[in-house]
C-alpha cells in the first residue's frame, strides 16, 4: 500500500469536532473484495487536514487480462470510456452574457424574483460570488477582475442550469467533457485559488511509479480523509504537469450530498465517480432505506466491473465526509454539516506527497498476532507515514520553509516550474 498525504487550504469550511479511526481489512489478490471499516471517536486526533493512504496494487496484469477475456470485452469498454455527454437545450444565457459584477448579481435577483431560483440557492450563489472574488483578489493577480467575472459567470450559469434541469448521476458517473467540459470548468475555477509559489509535491518519482503500474494493468485504491470540496481539483492541478493520466482518470467514491447540493453538483459532474449513500445517512428517511441499499449494491457491482478490467485508480474517504477546522485548535476533523453550508474561500498554498507501499500482508502473515491486531498495526503504520509526510508539507507551506523542508523520506519539488 502506498501512502498519499495532501495539505490544502484553498477552500475551507465550518467547524470540526471528531477524529477518525480507520481499520483496513485485507484486499484479495483478485481485487474482487475490498473491505474497509471505519468508526469515529475522540481517542485519536489526526494532525493533518487531508491525508491519503493508498491501498495495495490489487490486480496484476495477468489477472486483469484473464478477467477481461472472461467478460468478452464488455468490461474493458465500460472501464475505458472517454467520458459522457449531456445534451443541453436552448436556455437563458443571462449569466454568460453578463459583462460586469452588477449584471451578474442582478441576474441572480431577477431569477429569484421570477420564481425560477429558490431563495436559499440564490443567497448561496451571491455569497459564493463575493467569497470567490475576495479570494482571487488576495492573490494579487493583475487580471483578478477578468478571472472573477469569467469563472463566476460560468459557475452561476452551471448552477442555474442544475436548478432548471437537475442532472441525475448514474452509479458509475464518467466525467462530462462534451458539449460542456465540466472537468476543465472545475480546474479553471480552482486554479487561481492555489498559490503555486508556495505549493509542493513530495516524492514525484513514486507518482511516476503509480502511473506505470496503471499502464501495466494494476489497480490502485486510495483510502483518504477529505478536507474540502476542492480536493479533486487540487490533486489534479498539482499533478497535471507530470502525471495528467492520474489527474484525469482518478475515480472518486462520492456520497449523495455532493450529488444533490446545487452549488456543488457542477463540480462533481466533472469527475469520475462511483456514487453511494453513506451509512451515516442510510436511515434519515425510513421509506428510502431499501432504495439506498439497492443503489449501493449497484454501485459496488459497477466498481467490481471496473476493477476486473484493471488499470483503475479509485479514491475513497472512509470518514464519510469532509474535515473542518476546529475554531480553537485550528486542527482538522470530520464533522457533519447541513447541505448548503457557507463556503469560505481563500488563496493558499497546497501540498501533496506519496510514500512507498506498505503491504497488509507484512502484518497479516505473522502467526504471532490475531487478525484484529494485524489490522490495528496496519492502521498505525499508515497513520505514522501520513503524519510524517504531512508534517513535512506543513513545514513547507505554513512554516514557509519551502523546499528546505524536505526530509530523508519526503523529497519536495515544484514540477510546474
Amino acid at each position: 500500500m502506498f501512502i498519499l498525504s495532501t495539505f490544502s487550504s484553498a477552500i475551507a469550511t465550518a467547524t470540526a469536532v471528531a477524529s477518525p479511526r480507520v481499520s483496513f481489512a485485507s484486499l484479495s489478490s483478485s481485487s474482487k473484495v475490498l473491505a474497509v471499516s471505519v468508526r469515529l471517536g475522540g481517542a485519536r486526533r489526526f494532525a493533518c487536514p487531508c491525508f491519503f493512504a493508498m491501498a495495495e496494487l490489487v490486480k496484476d496484469k495477468e489477472a486483469a487480462s484473464s478477467a477481461a477475456a472472461e467478460s468478452g470485452g464488455g468490461v474493458s469498454a465500460l472501464a475505458s470510456g472517454s467520458g459522457a455527454e449531456r445534451k443541453e437545450p436552448k436556455r437563458s444565457r443571462a449569466f454568460l452574457n453578463a459583462s460586469s459584477e452588477e449584471e451578474l448579481l442582478a441576474g441572480i435577483r431577477k431569477e429569484k424574483e421570477a420564481g425560477r431560483l429558490p431563495p436559499n440557492v440564490a443567497s448561496g450563489m451571491e455569497e459564493l460570488y463575493h467569497n470567490y472574488k475576495n479570494a482571487i483578489f488576495q492573490s494579487g493577480n493583475s487580471k483578478a477582475d477578468d478571472i472573477v467575472l469569467s469563472n463566476m459567470a460560468a459557475a452561476l450559469d452551471r448552477i442555474f442550469f442544475e436548478v432548471e434541469d437537475p442532472f441525475v448521476f448514474s452509479p458509475h458517473h464518467k466525467a462530462l467533457r462534451e458539449p460542456f467540459d465540466y472537468y476543465m470548468f472545475g480546474q479553471n475555477y480552482i486554479r487561481p485559488l492555489i498559490d503555486f509559489r508556495n505549493s509542493y509535491v513530495g516524492n514525484i518519482s513514486i507518482f511516476n511509479e503509480m502511473e506505470e503500474k496503471l499502464q501495466q494493468g494494476h489497480n490502485i485504491v486510495l483510502i483518504s480523509n477529505h478536507q474540502t470540496e476542492a480536493d479533486p481539483a487540487v490533486i489534479a492541478l498539482l499533478l497535471e504537469a507530470t502525471n495528467p493520466h492520474l489527474a484525469e482518470n482518478m475515480i472518486y467514491i462520492a456520497g449523495d450530498r455532493v450529488l444533490t447540493d446545487p452549488l456543488c453538483k457542477p463540480f462533481s459532474m466533472g469527475r469520475n465517480l462511483i456514487c453511494v449513500y453513506s451509512k451515516k445517512h442510510m436511515f434519515d428517511v425510513p421509506e428510502f432505506v431499501e432504495m439506498k441499499r439497492r443503489a449501493n449494491t449497484r454501485s459496488l457491482k459497477e466498481m467490481a466491473v471496473l476493477l476486473r478490467g484493471g488499470s483503475q485508480i479509485i479514491w475513497i474517504a472512509p470518514s464519510g465526509g469532509r474535515d473542518r477546522p476546529d475554531p480553537v485548535t485550528e486542527e482538522w476533523y470530520p464533522v457533519e454539516k447541513e447541505i448548503g453550508e457557507k463556503r469560505i474561500i481563500s488563496f493558499h498554498g497546497a501540498g501533496l506527497s506519496v510514500a512507498p507501499a506498505i503491504s497488509f500482508s507484512n502484518f497479516a502473515d505473522s502467526s504471532e498476532i490475531s487478525e484484529e491486531k494485524a489490522k490495528q498495526a496496519y492502521t498505525e503504520a499508515l497513520y505514522g507515514s501520513v503524519t510524517e509526510q504531512y508534517n513535512v508539507l506543513k513545514s513547507a507551506v505554513h512554516g514557509k520553509q519551502g523546499l528546505e523542508a524536505s526530509s530523508p523520506t519526503v523529497s519536495l519539488s515544484q514540477p510546474w516550474t
